[in-house]
């Protein structure tokens, strides 16, 4: 059964991050946050795109459902 653990280790090989926080206990359905600094002028869908491509096939696979948001660093640090 693939982890929340497993799927953040995934993006971070795969995505340069400042952050990634990833949460669920299912084994299939899982939230992340993630930040980096490669979504800098990429519009929401170009993101998440990214994201599901350092998972790959693992989408498909094991991976049933993934939420997500996506920050820019300079979007994280003026969070509110």
């Amino acid at each position: 059964m693939i982890t929340a653990e497993n799927v953040k280790t995934y993006i971070e090989a795969a995505l340069p991050c400042e952050h990634v926080q990833v949460e669920g206990d299912d084994g299939r359905h899982f939230e992340a946050l993630i930040v980096s600094a490669q979504f800098v002028g990429k519009n929401t869908v170009q993101q998440h795109q990214m994201v599901y491509k350092s998972l790959g096939d693992r989408m498909k696979q094991e991976i049933h459902a993934l939420s997500m948001r996506t920050l820019t660093p300079e979007q994280w640090a003026h969070r509110s």
